[in-house]
């Protein structure tokens, strides 16, 4: 497929070509015909794209706050390398189009292939000429809609969720600042709802356009004397009954105005991004009622509604991201609403850059702006070349099945940097993230599914960096290709899983052809872990182990949160620590117990504040405590360790603190062994001997799964890899 991106660093926009998207559960695969750029928020993107670093900071302040804050989490070095990423990095604009339905995964039954839809979504609806879009963001157009007017409709979605919270009624009269597109779409559906309409822009031809059009009834000049005393009059005297701020501007003046210019108890809605320090005496005393519109309605922001395809019950929440979009293409349909007469340009997609370098440099008054798409089908992309010429054909050829931010940080680097390895294929779901990060980091070839990199024959490796839920499956179907696994943590998610894989590896074990399997449980690898471990010295003994990590607060609606894709902060984080003190002691895990707390914020689940206990092979006991509810400034993680005479203190991996009976000592260290986990990946694949035994690995990931079991059920629960392997299979009778 072609895919518009942008690069952040200088704003540059490009058409890319890339393997096409991943059709999966719930989504649907749609040709794109038509697809509208919104002026508004993609021309501020390419307008910040091209500023300087610190123009960029000072745009955006906060971002430029969390780089800071990432410095004390991440290290210097790792924070540079993701800023880098990110700046380097292309990401796709645009949310709104129209197009044909050409397959549907399995949970769709409301379109079928040949129908004519409306999508929306940032990071779905992207100007492209294939897409694939979660069901909920996918709607129907009715017989008459042409398919320019319904790509439109998520543009109008985001008008109309404003004009909803304003709730005009027929006869009152309406005041709409800022006529871009959205502003002129908030005008037109104000008129359908029988409000007489004043239009005020600081364009003068904005305003004149609206007119023209016949969008409004009246109008003003934004910033004129005169535009406040004109709203008097239009008002009769008695101020404006609601008030559409639909402007883009840091200036906090058009909320100001707007409380000068409503009636006693007047409503004023917020749609675009404006300043929004509010002026206490108007508001105040004319108990003006002020709301911000959020995007195209409710369901926007919410992974449940928008990925899960959750839908919102009709007699709760009558209008949905998705019904919204149903509402304007039944007005279009019933000719109460034309978005058309608002587009001043029209381009090929072939041609989208200039129309971007149009809206950024304003050389010419705009409003709406459609991409063009060409009729012929674009042909199923399954792979695409990244580079050109020759390529060496020795070492280790690497595939990467999923690259999001953590592993373009941490992983990436160190195997694309180690002069063993050869970068080959990579897969990621939208395909664009492939081809940019491949192209970049020299991958010979982006490919449209994780299958296709286990295939691949130049393939002996593969790097599972895909959400959670993925890890299991894929990492089992490269162990039976025979190919070599780097799964970053967790190694799965279910039981029945984790079953699966113990059996496989088993199997190729006692066959002599068990390729190398190996969790990211980076910690182990760390300066720090390794300085701890052999101040204790071979044989310890049995050790006592205590552990705190102050987490952070993770929103429930984050994906790692979800019980499915991510499968919860213990399965995915906590098994680090469980497989450290493994290291620690040199024995794996026999039992757990563990206690939760529950909050009164509703926001932070019950086991995200956990208090784990673990006993170990050799007798060591350990203790965990995971906290999400202490104070941000908390270093993150810091482990205690006692036993033989000797004591122990790694301080989140910065130093580690060593007793012994001649006193104390002080040992500086950096990182947490993401780049020496790799390193002794690819060492074991030269030498055979695998840095952490396939026993280990699957007992850590048992024991989390049994904390688990152990929260749900008050009891103490047992670790038996031995009882896992004589369990029945999926696969068996």
């Amino acid at each position: 497929m072609k895919i518009l991106a942008q690069t952040m660093k200088d704003g540059a926009v490009s058409l890319v070509e890339a393997p096409s998207p991943l059709l999966a559960p719930g989504f649907v695969r749609v040709r794109t015909l038509y697809s509208a750029i919104s002026p508004g928020t993609e021309g501020n993107k390419i307008v910040t794209g091209r500023m300087s670093l610190i123009g960029k900071a000072r745009a955006k302040p906060e971002q430029a706050k969390q780089v800071l804050a990432m410095v004390g989490q991440l290290g210097l070095k790792h924070t540079i390398q993701k800023v880098r990423d990110k700046l380097d990095g292309a990401g796709p604009l645009g949310y709104s189009l129209a197009g044909l339905v050409t397959e549907v995964g399995p949970e769709v039954d409301h379109v079928a292939p040949g129908d004519l839809v409306a999508c929306a979504g940032g990071g779905y609806a992207n100007h492209a000429d294939e897409v694939v879009v979660p069901r909920n963001l996918v709607v129907r157009v009715p017989e008459g809609v042409g398919a320019d007017a319904a790509s439109m409709s998520t543009l109008a979605s985001i008008a109309l969720q404003g004009v909803r919270l304003a709730e005009p009624t027929m006869g009152e009269a309406a005041v709409v600042i800022g006529l871009g597109i959205i502003g002129q779409m908030a005008c037109s559906l104000l008129k359908a709802n029988g409000c007489r309409v004043f239009a005020t822009d600081i364009s003068g031809a904005a305003v004149a356009r609206t007119l023209e059009l016949g969008l409004a009834d009246a109008g003003g000049q934004l910033g004129s004397d005169a535009v406040e005393a004109q709203v008097g009059d239009f008002t009769r005297g008695r101020g404006a009954d609601l008030v559409l701020i639909c402007a883009a501007t840091a200036s906090s003046d058009p909320v100001a105005m707007s409380g000068r210019i409503s009636r006693q108890r007047g409503r004023v809605v917020v749609v675009g991004a404006v300043g929004m320090d509010l002026p206490r005496e108007n508001y105040y005393e004319k108990e003006i009622r002020f709301s911000v519109s959020c995007s195209y309605g409710p369901g926007r922001y919410d992974p449940t509604y928008e990925e899960a395809g959750l839908d919102y019950p009709a007699g709760f929440v009558r209008w949905t991201e998705g019904r919204n979009l149903e509402a304007v293409l039944d007005l279009m349909a019933a000719g109460t609403f034309n978005p058309l007469p608002m587009v001043t340009h029209r381009f090929p997609f072939a041609d989208a850059p200039r129309a971007y370098a149009m809206i950024a440099d304003r050389s010419e008054p705009f409003s709406g702006v459609l991409l063009e798409y060409p009729d012929q089908a674009p042909a199923p992309r399954r792979q695409v070349p990244l580079t050109t010429g020759a390529r060496k054909s020795d070492g280790i050829g690497i595939g990467f099945a999923g690259c999001g931010s953590f592993a373009q940080t941490f992983l990436l680097p160190p195997f694309r940097d180690d002069r063993r390895t050869r970068m080959e294929t990579i897969f990621t779901r939208t395909g664009m993230t492939a081809a940019d990060v491949g192209k970049r980091n020299g991958f010979a070839v982006a490919v449209d599914s994780p299958e296709a990199v286990i295939s691949h024959a130049g393939t002996d490796a593969l790097v599972i960096a895909t959400r959670h839920d993925q890890h299991g499956p894929l990492a089992l179907a490269t162990l039976k290709a025979g190919k070599h696994v780097f799964v970053e943590k967790p190694l799965c998610l279910t039981e029945a899983e984790l079953r699966d894989i113990a059996r496989q590896v088993a199997t190729m074990d006692a066959a002599g052809t068990m390729p190398l399997l190996q969790v990211g449980f980076n910690r182990r690898f760390s300066q720090a872990a390794r300085a701890l471990r052999k101040h204790f010295g071979r044989n310890p003994g049995p050790l006592t182990m205590m552990y705190r990590i102050s987490a952070g607060h993770i929103p429930t609606s984050h994906w790692t949160q979800d019980p499915v894709a991510g499968g919860g902060r213990i399965l995915g984080e906590v098994c680090h620590f469980i497989d450290l003190m493994q290291f620690m002691c040199g024995a794996d895990p026999v039992e757990v117990s563990a206690m939760c707390i529950r909050t009164p914020n509703t926001q932070v689940k019950a086991d995200d504040n956990v208090v784990i206990s673990l006993r170990f092979a050799d007798g060591s006991v350990g203790s965990i405590g995971y906290f999400a509810e202490g104070a941000k400034s908390m270093p993150k993680e810091q482990l205690e360790v006692l036993g033989a005479g000797r004591s122990g203190v790694i301080d989140n991996f910065q130093s580690v603190r060593l007793w012994s009976g001649r006193g104390s000592r002080k040992v500086r260290c950096s990182g947490k062994g993401h780049a020496e986990e790799v390193t002794a990946f690819l060492d074991a694949i030269g030498s055979g001997k695998a840095p952490i035994g396939w026993r280990s690995q699957l007992a850590t990931t048992l024991a989390t799964l049994r904390v688990l079991d152990a929260l749900a059920r008050g009891t103490t629960e047992k670790v038996d890899v031995d009882a896992l392997l004589r369990e029945p299979g999926a696969g068996d009778a």
